[in-house]
Protein backbone atom coordinates (compact mmCIF):
# COMPACT_ATOMS: atom_id res chain seq x y z
CA UNK A 1 0.00 0.00 0.00
CA UNK A 2 2.76 2.67 1.04
CA UNK A 3 4.73 1.61 -1.87
CA UNK A 4 1.44 2.58 -4.46
CA UNK A 5 1.27 5.53 -2.74
CA UNK A 6 4.39 6.89 -3.34
CA UNK A 7 4.43 5.71 -6.73
CA UNK A 8 1.59 8.02 -7.40
CA UNK A 9 2.76 10.87 -5.47
CA UNK A 10 6.04 10.85 -7.64
CA UNK A 11 4.12 10.88 -10.62
CA UNK A 12 1.95 13.55 -9.96
CA UNK A 13 5.28 15.33 -8.34
CA UNK A 14 6.52 14.47 -12.33
CA UNK A 15 2.87 16.12 -13.75
CA UNK A 16 3.01 19.34 -11.91
CA UNK A 17 6.29 20.11 -13.82
CA UNK A 18 5.37 18.46 -16.99
CA UNK A 19 5.18 21.27 -19.82
CA UNK A 20 2.64 18.74 -21.44
CA UNK A 21 -0.98 18.50 -20.45
CA UNK A 22 -2.16 16.70 -17.22
CA UNK A 23 -5.48 13.95 -17.67
CA UNK A 24 -3.91 12.48 -14.15
CA UNK A 25 -4.84 12.56 -10.46
CA UNK A 26 -8.59 14.07 -11.57
CA UNK A 27 -8.04 17.86 -13.04
CA UNK A 28 -6.22 19.68 -10.15
CA UNK A 29 -2.67 19.95 -11.72
CA UNK A 30 -4.21 20.98 -14.58
CA UNK A 31 -6.47 23.17 -13.32
CA UNK A 32 -2.66 24.70 -11.01
CA UNK A 33 -0.92 24.84 -14.07
CA UNK A 34 -2.96 26.66 -15.85
CA UNK A 35 -3.76 29.31 -12.76
CA UNK A 36 -0.06 30.05 -13.01
CA UNK A 37 -0.09 30.50 -17.01
CA UNK A 38 -2.50 33.10 -16.58
CA UNK A 39 -0.36 35.07 -14.23
CA UNK A 40 2.75 34.21 -15.99
CA UNK A 41 4.33 32.11 -13.28
CA UNK A 42 5.74 28.56 -13.43
CA UNK A 43 5.87 25.85 -11.13
CA UNK A 44 9.94 24.99 -11.11
CA UNK A 45 10.05 22.27 -8.66
CA UNK A 46 7.37 20.18 -6.48
CA UNK A 47 8.73 18.03 -3.23
CA UNK A 48 6.05 15.71 -1.52
CA UNK A 49 5.92 13.29 1.62
CA UNK A 50 2.85 11.50 2.62
CA UNK A 51 1.37 10.41 6.23
CA UNK A 52 -1.21 7.66 6.50
CA UNK A 53 -3.83 8.85 9.54
CA UNK A 54 -5.91 5.81 9.35
CA UNK A 55 -6.31 2.39 8.20
CA UNK A 56 -9.73 0.34 8.47
CA UNK A 57 -9.51 -3.06 7.55
CA UNK A 58 -13.10 -4.99 6.20
CA UNK A 59 -13.68 -9.08 6.17
CA UNK A 60 -13.30 -9.19 2.75
CA UNK A 61 -9.19 -7.94 2.45
CA UNK A 62 -10.50 -4.24 1.50
CA UNK A 63 -8.53 -1.61 3.69
CA UNK A 64 -9.65 2.12 3.36
CA UNK A 65 -7.35 4.80 4.35
CA UNK A 66 -6.99 8.08 5.36
CA UNK A 67 -3.69 9.95 4.27
CA UNK A 68 -2.17 13.01 4.05
CA UNK A 69 0.39 14.85 1.28
CA UNK A 70 2.41 17.69 1.91
CA UNK A 71 3.15 19.24 -0.78
CA UNK A 72 5.67 22.10 -1.30
CA UNK A 73 5.70 23.88 -4.81
CA UNK A 74 9.16 25.90 -5.64
CA UNK A 75 7.32 28.95 -8.05
CA UNK A 76 8.55 31.56 -9.92
CA UNK A 77 7.09 34.54 -10.65
CA UNK A 78 8.75 37.33 -12.66
CA UNK A 79 11.93 37.82 -10.58
CA UNK A 80 10.31 36.56 -7.44
CA UNK A 81 11.07 32.97 -6.28
CA UNK A 82 8.46 31.73 -3.18
CA UNK A 83 7.32 28.97 -1.81
CA UNK A 84 3.75 27.47 -1.28
CA UNK A 85 2.64 24.86 0.73
CA UNK A 86 -0.69 22.75 0.91
CA UNK A 87 -1.78 19.75 2.84
CA UNK A 88 -3.99 17.19 0.82
CA UNK A 89 -6.59 15.16 2.63
CA UNK A 90 -7.33 12.34 0.67
CA UNK A 91 -9.15 9.09 0.97
CA UNK A 92 -8.34 5.82 -0.57
CA UNK A 93 -9.62 1.99 -1.29
CA UNK A 94 -7.77 -1.01 -1.94
CA UNK A 95 -7.84 -4.67 -2.10
CA UNK A 96 -5.23 -7.12 -2.71
CA UNK A 97 -2.92 -4.74 -3.36
CA UNK A 98 -4.26 -2.57 -5.67
CA UNK A 99 -5.98 0.51 -5.46
CA UNK A 100 -9.54 0.88 -6.56
CA UNK A 101 -10.21 4.81 -5.74
CA UNK A 102 -8.38 7.49 -4.45
CA UNK A 103 -9.52 11.12 -3.89
CA UNK A 104 -9.24 13.99 -2.45
CA UNK A 105 -11.17 15.28 0.24
CA UNK A 106 -13.83 17.94 -0.82
CA UNK A 107 -14.09 21.16 1.31
CA UNK A 108 -17.50 21.21 3.34
CA UNK A 109 -19.34 24.54 3.50
CA UNK A 110 -18.33 25.97 6.55
CA UNK A 111 -21.87 26.05 8.57
CA UNK A 112 -23.33 28.73 10.97
CA UNK A 113 -26.30 29.34 12.27
CA UNK A 114 -29.17 31.28 10.31
CA UNK A 115 -29.28 34.86 12.00
CA UNK A 116 -25.99 35.11 13.41
CA UNK A 117 -25.29 38.66 11.27
CA UNK A 118 -28.52 40.32 13.06
CA UNK A 119 -26.75 41.25 16.51
CA UNK A 120 -22.93 41.23 16.32
CA UNK A 121 -22.16 44.75 17.03
CA UNK A 122 -21.56 45.60 20.92
CA UNK A 123 -22.37 48.68 22.65
CA UNK A 124 -20.17 52.00 22.42
CA UNK A 125 -19.46 50.88 26.58
CA UNK A 126 -16.96 48.10 24.88
CA UNK A 127 -15.02 50.53 22.99
CA UNK A 128 -11.10 49.64 23.36
CA UNK A 129 -8.98 51.42 21.04
CA UNK A 130 -5.51 49.55 19.44
CA UNK A 131 -3.10 49.12 16.83
CA UNK A 132 -2.64 46.25 14.40
CA UNK A 133 0.02 44.63 14.58
CA UNK A 134 0.45 43.06 11.11
CA UNK A 135 3.54 41.36 11.65
CA UNK A 136 2.88 39.68 14.52
CA UNK A 137 -0.52 38.54 13.00
CA UNK A 138 1.41 37.03 9.80
CA UNK A 139 4.25 35.59 11.90
CA UNK A 140 1.12 33.86 14.09
CA UNK A 141 -0.11 32.54 10.57
CA UNK A 142 2.90 30.95 9.50
CA UNK A 143 4.19 29.53 12.81
CA UNK A 144 0.42 28.05 13.08
CA UNK A 145 -0.46 27.19 8.97
CA UNK A 146 -0.31 23.64 9.44
CA UNK A 147 -0.47 22.71 12.92
CA UNK A 148 -3.36 24.19 15.99
CA UNK A 149 -2.13 26.17 19.01
CA UNK A 150 -3.21 23.79 22.09
CA UNK A 151 -4.91 27.28 23.69
CA UNK A 152 -7.68 27.40 21.58
CA UNK A 153 -10.37 24.61 20.50
CA UNK A 154 -9.67 22.86 17.28
CA UNK A 155 -12.74 22.63 14.41
CA UNK A 156 -13.53 20.02 11.52
CA UNK A 157 -14.21 23.50 9.67
CA UNK A 158 -11.36 25.46 10.96
CA UNK A 159 -10.49 28.00 8.63
CA UNK A 160 -12.36 30.49 10.64
CA UNK A 161 -11.30 29.79 14.11
CA UNK A 162 -7.67 29.96 12.58
CA UNK A 163 -8.23 33.83 10.91
CA UNK A 164 -9.52 35.05 14.32
CA UNK A 165 -6.52 33.80 16.01
CA UNK A 166 -4.49 35.36 13.49
CA UNK A 167 -6.02 38.61 13.96
CA UNK A 168 -6.28 38.60 17.90
CA UNK A 169 -2.54 37.68 17.76
CA UNK A 170 -2.09 41.16 15.82
CA UNK A 171 -3.31 43.10 18.81
CA UNK A 172 -7.19 42.87 17.58
CA UNK A 173 -9.35 42.71 21.11
CA UNK A 174 -11.81 40.88 21.59
CA UNK A 175 -15.04 42.10 23.08
CA UNK A 176 -18.73 40.72 23.95
CA UNK A 177 -18.60 37.70 25.77
CA UNK A 178 -20.40 35.91 26.85
CA UNK A 179 -23.56 36.75 23.84
CA UNK A 180 -22.58 34.48 20.93
CA UNK A 181 -24.26 36.67 19.05
CA UNK A 182 -22.70 40.01 19.75
CA UNK A 183 -19.10 40.95 19.28
CA UNK A 184 -15.95 38.58 18.34
CA UNK A 185 -14.59 36.26 21.21
CA UNK A 186 -13.38 32.78 22.20
CA UNK A 187 -13.61 32.39 26.16
CA UNK A 188 -13.97 29.94 28.85
CA UNK A 189 -14.47 26.94 26.03
CA UNK A 190 -17.10 28.74 24.57
CA UNK A 191 -17.27 31.67 21.50
CA UNK A 192 -18.67 34.14 19.37
CA UNK A 193 -20.61 32.94 15.47
CA UNK A 194 -17.85 35.89 14.32
CA UNK A 195 -15.17 33.78 15.90
CA UNK A 196 -15.63 31.09 13.76
CA UNK A 197 -18.51 31.20 11.29
CA UNK A 198 -17.27 32.65 8.07
CA UNK A 199 -20.17 34.06 6.99
CA UNK A 200 -20.31 35.46 10.53
CA UNK A 201 -17.11 37.33 10.05
CA UNK A 202 -17.60 38.46 7.07
CA UNK A 203 -20.68 40.50 8.08
CA UNK A 204 -19.06 41.55 11.06
CA UNK A 205 -15.33 43.10 9.77
CA UNK A 206 -17.34 46.00 8.15
CA UNK A 207 -19.95 46.54 10.53
CA UNK A 208 -18.23 46.47 13.06
CA UNK A 209 -17.24 50.28 14.71
CA UNK A 210 -15.09 49.51 17.56
CA UNK A 211 -12.58 47.04 18.21
CA UNK A 212 -11.79 45.13 15.29
CA UNK A 213 -12.47 46.11 12.03
CA UNK A 214 -12.08 46.69 8.31
CA UNK A 215 -12.89 48.35 5.36
CA UNK A 216 -13.89 46.54 1.95
CA UNK A 217 -11.96 47.19 -1.14
CA UNK A 218 -12.46 46.48 -4.04
CA UNK A 219 -9.00 45.77 -5.74
CA UNK A 220 -6.69 42.83 -4.07
CA UNK A 221 -3.35 44.44 -4.68
CA UNK A 222 -5.20 47.36 -1.98
CA UNK A 223 -4.74 44.49 0.89
CA UNK A 224 -1.74 44.94 3.24
CA UNK A 225 0.06 42.13 4.69
CA UNK A 226 -2.26 40.89 7.60
CA UNK A 227 -5.71 41.55 5.60
CA UNK A 228 -8.49 39.64 4.63
CA UNK A 229 -10.23 37.79 1.97
CA UNK A 230 -13.84 36.22 2.60
CA UNK A 231 -14.74 33.41 -0.03
CA UNK A 232 -18.34 32.41 -1.11
CA UNK A 233 -17.71 29.12 -3.26
CA UNK A 234 -21.11 29.05 -4.98
CA UNK A 235 -21.90 32.56 -5.12
CA UNK A 236 -25.31 32.16 -3.02
CA UNK A 237 -24.08 35.08 -0.94
CA UNK A 238 -23.32 32.75 2.05
CA UNK A 239 -19.42 32.74 2.49
CA UNK A 240 -17.73 29.74 3.23
CA UNK A 241 -14.04 29.99 3.88
CA UNK A 242 -11.57 33.25 5.48
CA UNK A 243 -7.88 33.47 4.70
CA UNK A 244 -4.93 35.90 5.85
CA UNK A 245 -2.55 37.71 3.61
CA UNK A 246 1.13 36.69 4.34
CA UNK A 247 2.43 37.41 0.88
CA UNK A 248 2.15 39.17 -2.33
CA UNK A 249 3.37 37.87 -6.04
CA UNK A 250 5.55 39.88 -8.04
CA UNK A 251 1.98 41.38 -9.51
CA UNK A 252 0.89 42.71 -6.05
CA UNK A 253 -1.70 40.02 -5.94
CA UNK A 254 -2.08 38.67 -2.19
CA UNK A 255 -1.02 35.44 -1.67
CA UNK A 256 -2.79 33.77 1.73
CA UNK A 257 -2.85 31.50 4.45
CA UNK A 258 -5.94 29.38 5.65
CA UNK A 259 -7.06 25.90 7.68
CA UNK A 260 -9.38 23.33 6.96
CA UNK A 261 -7.30 22.40 3.72
CA UNK A 262 -4.19 23.69 5.18
CA UNK A 263 -1.76 25.72 3.03
CA UNK A 264 0.77 28.80 3.25
CA UNK A 265 0.88 31.18 0.63
CA UNK A 266 -1.23 30.12 -1.67
CA UNK A 267 -2.26 32.31 -4.84
CA UNK A 268 -5.75 33.80 -3.36
CA UNK A 269 -8.00 33.33 -5.96
CA UNK A 270 -8.37 29.42 -4.83
CA UNK A 271 -9.13 28.22 -8.97
CA UNK A 272 -6.95 24.84 -8.02
CA UNK A 273 -9.34 24.00 -5.13
CA UNK A 274 -11.60 21.06 -4.86
CA UNK A 275 -14.26 24.38 -3.65
CA UNK A 276 -13.76 26.45 -6.68
CA UNK A 277 -16.87 27.19 -8.71
CA UNK A 278 -17.12 29.72 -11.72
CA UNK A 279 -19.71 31.79 -9.73
CA UNK A 280 -17.09 31.99 -6.33
CA UNK A 281 -17.22 35.65 -5.38
CA UNK A 282 -14.81 37.05 -3.29
CA UNK A 283 -14.73 40.35 -0.59
CA UNK A 284 -11.49 42.21 0.32
CA UNK A 285 -10.98 43.63 4.01
CA UNK A 286 -7.81 45.46 5.19
CA UNK A 287 -8.19 45.92 8.37
CA UNK A 288 -8.50 49.40 10.03
CA UNK A 289 -6.46 50.71 13.48
CA UNK A 290 -9.06 51.54 16.28
CA UNK A 291 -6.43 54.35 17.54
Amino acid sequence: MRKLLMEKVQHVIAEYTSRNQSDYYNDKVTRKKESCRQRHAEIVKVDATGKIQRITHQRDETQSILYDVHYKYLIKHGDLLYLEEEVENRSGVFYKDKIYEDREIEVKRDEGPEEEEEDMICEEKDRVTYSYDRLSAVQYAERWWNSYNPAYKKFENDCTNYISQCLHAGDAPMRGYPTKGKGWWMRNQSWSYSWTVANSLRWYIPNSTIGLRGRLVDDPKELKLGDVICYDFEGDGRFDHTTIVTGKDAAGEPLVNAHTFNSRMRYWKYEDSTAYTPNMKYRFFTIVDDA
